[in-house]
């Protein structure tokens, strides 16, 4: 999967964490990225993925991140999943999505429920560990054995281990946001 590109500035130039997993962003940046439609909110810093990500593949840093509002930002044409906590990206993983049959809705959702062991009464009793419910109907983030050529039937299917920090990360009424074909998440050099 091609994760949208990144990249803002020299890793010599960064603020010292402790680690050079993050990328700082500028004002100038979040501003550009908020009004070409790549943004809706402020960010501080993203995680450096320095691989092409592939079918089951994450990252997960929260090291140095402070306390915050946590927030995911789901992009269907991307098959990526980042989520933020007090506007840092800690967690990003290649997803499923919904077929043509059943797509995946976009807009914002708040987490309505969380159940760590679910299966579906709907798919053959299909196992969704780590249960993130979004709609009325079911459409939930839920574990997954993410591969290439595999679809869900609305939901979004991350990585059960990835599954499994979200889970944690995550409260009842926080908020995802799932967009389709907006602008990727592209900053500026």
């Amino acid at each position: 999967m091609e994760r949208p590109q990144l990249v803002t500035a020299q890793l010599e130039d960064l603020p010292d964490w402790g680690d050079k997993e993050r990328t700082f962003l500028t004002k100038a940046q979040v501003f550009q990225a908020r009004a070409e439609g790549g943004l809706d909110r402020d960010v501080q810093s993203v995680l450096n993925v320095r691989k092409r990500m592939k079918f089951g593949d994450f990252v997960w840093n929260d090291r140095n991140v402070p306390k915050g509002t946590v927030w995911v930002r789901v992009d269907l044409k991307s098959q990526i999943l980042s989520v933020f906590r007090g506007g840092h990206e800690i967690g990003t993983a290649v997803i499923l999505y919904g077929a043509d049959e059943k797509e995946t809705p976009d807009g914002r959702f708040p987490v309505l429920a969380k159940i760590r062991d679910h299966r579906s009464a709907t798919y053959d009793n299909a196992p969704m560990p780590y249960t993130l419910r979004l709609t009325d109907d079911g459409v939930a983030i839920h574990g997954s054995n993410v591969r290439w050529g595999a679809a869900t039937h609305g939901c979004i299917g991350v990585p059960v281990e990835f599954a499994a920090k979200l889970f944690d990360e995550v409260g009842k009424g926080d908020q995802v946001v799932i967009v389709r074909d907006k602008k990727p998440l592209q900053l500026p050099s």
